[in-house]
């Protein structure tokens, strides 16, 4: 058996960093992974894919007035996403050659197979060969990651009926489509599939969209989603969901209301990737939806097995992935004296049409805490890059405390927030006031400008 100081289960976002970390601090070092190909589903079935159908569909759309592939396309309904997609290849490649080569420069080794605990300090790796062998380490971090949850009441079939892995795999654009669930991932193939020409029905059990996000911000996105014909059905909860035939799904709602679509994609929640792991073997059992549970230095209930990333719940972000694998593994050698979970404001890019970000409070939870502050807004379309991009939808909200002036939120709409809630990030960090932005000086035209224009606003409330 060979034995390592840290072993790694997954190579997602948060496995690479915490394999990597772990390399930096001299320590022997191996990642088991159970697919052909590292990155996991950021990679592969998740982030890179969709992101690059919300660029073509952003082209196609008119939203970005820009020649994304570098020649026009024609788009039919014959035509496959494989075909509009065709950057992905070679994206995916990149990335995939870029963490393998950080995995050489660091004397990471590759395990390929599917990993199970054999007791505290040894897993067994098994091959797609039948073959297996088993590693031994004195820490080990769980990186699984989480795939889409799949009911037994909902009949997948990769033909009519999806799930955000399988999604990607359509053989043309349909021409309408029912979605099961308005959380981020619903939300964002809405808008994309939307923006490619195709009627879609959105089905929310809760009476509105991204309940953790400002009502505003949402209200705002909903408008636009109506805007490119997306029908929200919020409030509805869904009893029924079978095929008719070739291109005919049907979805029956508790109101009585009843959809039929080409297609259905299912976004209802995820699950651990948790159930091959044997935890039972250690005395481990996962919680809810294959879940992990950790305390502040990502440890589970068994000290020297840590647990990060998706597996262990929100945010579920590869952001927070990457930093929770770094600290597990400065934790676990008492390195930098981190030894608490990632603190901080933590920035939430929602890829929507348009994007949605937002860091810090709240205007509805600073009201149930009772807090006194005061907003300040800038529109995009009164700032002169705004004009000059076209963009007359986006915004950027600022919340701050009446009596201190310390800033504790913002939320942003529109072209390039998830880019743009980085400095009100940092102020965030630093706890500094509103007044930041008024005395500011950003280039321009530049998007930021909103930022100044919103302080402005807000102080003159006061």
């Amino acid at each position: 058996m060979k034995n390592y100081d840290v072993l790694v289960i997954g190579s997602g976002p948060g496995g690479q960093k915490a394999a990597i970390q772990a390399a930096k601090l001299g320590k022997k070092v191996a990642i088991i992974e159970r697919s052909p190909f590292v990155g996991g589903a950021g990679i592969h079935t998740g982030t890179l894919p969709s992101k690059t159908l919300r660029e073509t569909a952003l082209f196609f759309s008119g939203f970005k007035q820009r020649a994304v592939f570098g020649s026009m396309l024609t788009l039919g309904r014959d035509v496959a996403l494989g075909e509009l997609m065709h950057r992905k290849t070679e994206v995916m490649r990149k990335q995939m050659e870029t963490v393998l080569e950080q995995f050489t420069r660091n004397d990471v080794e590759m395990i390929y197979g599917e990993a199970s605990f054999v007791d505290e300090h040894t897993l067994l790796v098994d091959k797609s060969g039948g073959e297996g062998s088993r590693v031994g380490a004195g820490v080990i971090v769980i990186a699984a990651g989480t795939s889409p949850a799949r009911p037994p009441d909902v009949p997948f079939d990769s033909e009519h009926i999806y799930d955000s892995d399988t999604i990607l795999k359509l053989d043309r654009i349909p021409n309408g489509m029912t979605v099961i669930g308005g959380g981020v991932i619903g939300c964002e193939y809405a808008c994309i599939f939307a923006a490619l020409g195709v009627k879609i029905n959105l089905v929310e059990r809760k009476t509105r969209l991204l309940s953790f996000a400002d009502e505003e911000m949402v209200t705002s996105l909903m408008y636009w989603m109506r805007h490119s014909g997306v029908t929200l059905r919020l409030g509805e909860e869904v009893v029924g969901i079978r095929t008719e035939g070739p291109g005919r799904v049907a979805t029956g709602l508790k109101s009585g209301k009843r959809i039929v679509s080409e297609k259905l994609l299912y976004t209802m929640g995820r699950v651990g990737n948790t159930a091959a792991l044997n935890l039972e073997a250690i005395g481990i059992e996962p919680g809810e939806r294959g879940l992990l549970k950790v305390n502040g230095g990502f440890q589970t209930a068994i000290p020297h097995i840590y647990a990060i990333g998706d597996v262990i719940g929100f945010p579920s972000l590869a952001s927070t992935s990457m930093e929770q694998g770094r600290r597990a593994v400065c934790n676990a050698f008492q390195k930098e004296g981190v030894t608490c979970e990632v603190t901080g404001h933590l920035p939430l890019g929602i890829y929507t049409i348009p994007e949605i970000s937002m860091v810090g409070e709240t205007e509805e939870g600073l009201t149930q805490k009772a807090i006194p502050y005061e907003v300040g807004c800038a529109y995009f379309q009164d700032v002169a890059r705004g004009q000059i991009i076209g963009d007359a939808h986006g915004m950027v909200k600022l919340i701050f405390h009446r009596e201190t002036r310390r800033l504790l939120g913002v939320h942003i709409v529109g072209e390039k927030a998830s880019e743009l809630i980085h400095i009100g990030q940092a102020v965030l960090n630093y706890g500094g006031p509103v007044d930041y932005f008024k005395d500011a000086v950003f280039n321009y035209p530049t998007l930021t400008d909103a930022y100044k224009e919103a302080a402005l606003n807000g102080i003159n409330k006061l």
